[in-house]
């Protein structure tokens, strides 16, 4: 999953981090409002972690920004702000889930994991597509219930497709989404290649329809048609 972690609290903001990344997830950071409104604008994110008071500016007007474009983030405020007004001004301008400080780093994950089911997966913790099966709380992927084992960059990339399937995805929105937003610099794309090859295979060997299809010049889709 790619997040993005908006938090001026330095101390705060490295856990958080490292307790995604950790978990093998893509992990991008804002410290000020000027580089969260920069990021929003530019890249999109599986989920959000939003702080409302930020230096230049506030979480709130970050969250009517990336609400006025349609942006399809999930958005998770994190805030020491805990009066009932507070909470429902963000929840009423579309924030998916609002988050006290001091929260358990658990709570956090279980409520990031939960705004991601319910945007890109209806809610589900078991993703079936024909003989496919995904486990989200094991990480597990299973054709016709025997397990196969993919890394964790293939593992996040078959995650990619089945939230996109039926959709072209291009190969810099696979790159910004595996690798994170500095990606963009790279002189080309050509590892995505290999990854994409790989997982195909082990797909394929284990049993499993071949779904992923290249639209040339445009990207890769993920369909049964």
């Amino acid at each position: 999953m790619k997040i993005l972690i908006i938090e001026d609290e330095k101390g705060l903001r490295e856990s958080i981090e490292e307790y995604f990344t950790e978990a093998g997830n893509i992990c991008e950071t804002a410290s000020t409002y000027a580089e969260a409104i920069s990021k929003v604008s530019l890249y999109r994110y599986d989920c959000i972690l939003l702080d409302i008071t930020l230096p230049g500016g506030t979480g709130i007007d970050i969250l009517k920004a990336i609400k006025e474009k349609d942006h399809p983030d999930g958005i998770l405020i994190i805030s020491a702000k805990n009066s009932l007004d507070d909470r429902l001004e963000g929840l009423d301008l579309g924030a998916d889930d609002y988050l006290v400080k001091p929260f358990h780093l658990s709570e956090l994950r279980a409520r990031v994991m939960a705004i991601i089911r319910r945007k890109n997966f209806s809610g589900n913790n078991l993703l079936q597509f024909h003989e496919l099966t995904i486990d989200l709380l094991a990480k597990s992927v299973k054709v016709k219930n025997q397990a196969v084992k993919l890394t964790r960059k293939e593992y996040a990339l078959l995650l990619y497709f089945i939230a996109n399937k039926g959709k072209v995805v291009s190969k810099n929105a696979i790159a910004e989404h595996l690798w994170g937003d500095g990606i963009d610099m790279a002189n080309n794309f050509d590892f995505i290649y290999s990854h994409i090859k790989n997982l195909r295979k082990k797909l394929i060997e284990g049993g499993c329809g071949d779904y992923i299809h290249a639209s040339y010049g445009m990207g890769y889709k993920f369909t049964d048609q």
